[in-house]
């Protein structure tokens, strides 16, 4: 008999999201008597129940995000912005999704401030660290959470529909990319992220990011090694870029 517990770690905001436009199509389909849009709702329970009979977790949170501003807009005003407004079919949804979660005795929090990912980030990281036996299953559609996969944290991002996950181990991380979970986070340093208005190195892809770590280990090898560096608008780019690349 096994002592092991299993920590389920749901990032609801983005696995909501995801809900809602697996099912966008049906949406007239989805809809109460009173009007209320309901496929969100519908489709994160289905998520939720997929993911309860695979796991088989003995602890559970679902995490969401507190609002529009975070210590990430204090540092840089312009993260986020310019993302299309939240459909309000979608919004009039979110706490009907809270009620679902509660009536199923599932906690959720969130915490001004922070998002999702923050609360999940550190809850991955207590629960690593702790003297109990835990295996982690991050669940979101955000990639930025692949960071966290570890020895006992498998970090599964929404592929398709509400039911089809792809499972990040840092294995599969390695044989997928050729880096560590460490060199995902530079890595997303070096290409930025559109979604979020996060400019990271102009022109700088995941090829040539990939490229770059590989030859250098790291962000900080990149910059330790610039000058040796042959003349080239890359080099230019990093260089100009490099404030942008740490802020990220």
């Amino acid at each position: 008999m096994t002592n092991q517990k299993k920590l389920l770690l749901i990032d609801g905001s983005s696995v909501a999201f995801r809900a809602f436009f697996a099912l966008y199509n049906q949406i007239d389909r989805f809809r109460n008597n009173n009007g209320l849009h309901t496929n969100a709702i519908y489709g994160f329970h289905l998520m939720l129940d997929n993911l309860l009979e695979r796991i088989q977790p003995t602890h559970v949170l679902v995490a969401f995000d507190a609002g529009k501003t975070t210590f990430r807009t204090e540092m840089f005003a312009d993260y986020k912005a310019g993302r299309a407004k939240t459909p309000e079919e979608f919004r009039e949804q979110f706490p009907y999704i809270r009620e679902m979660l509660a009536a199923r005795g599932i906690a959720y929090y969130d915490l001004a401030q922070y998002e999702a990912d923050d609360i999940i980030g550190t809850l991955a990281k207590m629960a690593e660290n702790t003297s109990e036996d835990y295996q982690i299953t991050v669940v979101s559609g955000d990639k930025d959470l692949i960071q966290l996969t570890d020895v006992n944290t498998v970090v599964e991002i929404s592929k398709k529909g509400v039911a089809e996950f792809e499972a990040f181990t840092p294995d599969y991380l390695m044989e997928k990319m050729g880096i560590t979970p460490a060199q995902f986070i530079d890595l997303k340093a070096l290409m930025g992220d559109k979604s979020d208005n996060i400019p990271g190195v102009t022109k700088i892809g995941e090829k040539t990011g990939l490229k770059l770590l590989l030859e250098h280990g790291s962000l900080e090898g990149i910059y330790d090694h610039i000058d040796e560096m042959k003349k080239s608008k890359m080099k230019e780019n990093l260089i100009n870029d490099k404030e942008q690349a740490f802020l990220s």
